[in-house]
């Protein structure tokens, strides 16, 4: 296994324990003006006030501010940009130039190399790079494929294009996201669980774990205050944070 060097760490190393949600998204949306996309700075001071991170496109320019402010060159990647099937994700790049990708967004445990003409590309299933499945990277016309291998046989893959996004452009694609809310609530969180990194993920009123070993489905539960106690026993979520952002997912399924 290939890790990224020490400066990309160190950097996405602070994002340890962040979920990916959209439960931020509809809270802000409710109290904000005309711009829904959030600085750095409003990030940050939401999250030290009630332990609040955001959706992929609020992380990716958080980790891109990051690898700014360690002189890492960086720079942001997506696919289906302004739908609402976006997606959004960082390339870092080491002091030879070799590319490492660093998707908060879908939870990886770490950053991996991206670069096929690079002599420690490895083009085999590889493991400790994404909680509850192996990775397998392969060559796509103006980008690459990450094939997802689950225990039960299951694959999955997703496409990402290697060509940098203007800032602009991104923080157009990132207010755009902002706007479209979809009605079916969702978190996904990495946890240690003895010595796995796992995947608990929320959506849609359900709740479930992806492991080395399978797919487990937690116990309904059927009040809100008893999903707000779930959610924060996983992400240390604010509670009251948490009823307001659920309570207005309830209002949209009436």
């Amino acid at each position: 296994m290939i890790e990224a060097p020490a400066a990309i760490l160190t950097v996405w190393h602070q994002f340890d324990g962040f979920p990916m949600e959209t439960l931020t998204k509809t809270w802000y949306y409710q109290r904000s003006g005309k711009n829904k996309q959030r600085s750095v700075e409003q990030m940050q001071a939401h999250y030290h006030q009630y332990k609040i991170t955001g959706n992929c496109f609020d992380l990716a320019i958080w980790l891109l501010s990051a690898f700014d402010e360690a002189g890492i060159k960086a720079y942001p990647i997506g696919s289906h940009l302004k739908t609402e099937q976006a997606h959004a994700a960082i390339l870092a790049e080491d002091q030879s130039g070799r590319r490492f990708l660093c998707d908060l967004g879908d939870q990886w445990i770490q950053p991996i190399l991206i670069d096929f003409t690079s002599t420690a590309f490895d083009s085999n299933k590889q493991t400790g790079f994404f909680p509850g499945a192996e990775v397998q990277v392969r060559p796509v016309e103006k980008g690459f494929e990450i094939v997802y291998f689950r225990p039960n046989g299951k694959k999955s893959s997703q496409v990402y294009m290697t060509e940098p996004i203007e800032r602009e452009y991104f923080w157009e694609a990132a207010e755009y996201s902002q706007h479209h809310i979809r009605p079916e609530p969702l978190v996904e969180v990495r946890l240690q669980v003895k010595d796995e990194t796992v995947h608990w993920e929320f959506d849609n009123w359900h709740s479930f774990w992806s492991t080395k070993t399978g797919l487990y489905r937690d116990s309904n539960v059927e009040t809100l205050q008893d999903w707000v106690a779930r959610i924060h026993e996983k992400t240390q979520y604010e509670k009251e944070f948490l009823l307001e952002a659920l309570s207005y997912y309830k209002d949209l399924k009436k």
